[in-house]
């Protein structure tokens, strides 16, 4: 009779760890597509990003054709650029929490220099009338709208993510399985509108 009962035990702990690897391995899978849809839509903000960067050598040299604009708007923005180009970023994903700040506070300062860059702007009627600077603006102004809506996408696949993690039994060995939790863009102050875009049309 103890013998069968051995078996028993012993058939009973051979199950438990096989249902227990069979559910690891579910989670493990989950886990791998929830963290890819991050690192998915973290190059999509890249991307976003990398249009403003994009946009700005080509407004600077229309602003520059100015006669005494404001050299000392055009060096913050040169220097704000310089600073979101000196943060490395891993390649195809998300960076951790001390990175990603670091890298958006750097996004914030070019914001604002942007900002004062078309604020400054209102005062030359030159370039109020100069269509090639016009459009490069509207395309600013998309590009900014874009980047709120590629944040927040993202802000939601990490929330997706982040949630899985927590979950039991996942939370008991996602650690070990060398899932981490995924940081979210946090809103800054004014951060809730873009750089100010208008250039005062119509005002005497």
């Amino acid at each position: 009779m103890k013998k069968p009962t051995v078996l028993g035990c012993l058939a009973l702990v051979v199950l438990g760890v096989v249902v227990l690897a069979l559910g690891g391995c579910g989670s493990y899978n989950r886990l791998v597509g929830l963290r890819e849809g991050v690192d998915r839509q973290w190059a999509q903000v890249e991307n976003t990003y990398q249009r403003r960067l994009d946009l700005i050598p080509n407004l600077v040299r229309t602003v520059e054709g100015q006669a005494n604009f404001e050299k000392g708007t055009l060096t913050d923005i040169a220097e704000a650029r310089a600073s979101v180009n000196q943060i490395k970023l891993a390649p195809g994903q998300a960076p951790d929490e001390a990175t990603l700040q670091q890298w958006e506070q750097a996004q914030t300062k070019l914001g604002g220099a942007l900002g004062r860059l078309l604020a400054v702007s209102e005062n030359y009627p030159q370039l109020q009338a100069n269509q090639g600077f016009l459009g490069l603006q509207a395309e600013l102004a998309g590009t900014e709208n874009r980047i709120a809506v590629e944040r927040g996408r993202f802000n939601e696949a990490a929330e997706a993510y982040n949630r899985d993690l927590r979950k039991m039994p996942t939370a008991l060995y996602a650690g070990m399985m060398g899932f981490t939790p995924k940081p979210y863009f946090k809103a800054v102050s004014g951060s809730e509108a873009p750089p100010k875009v208008e250039f005062g049309f119509g005002k005497k």
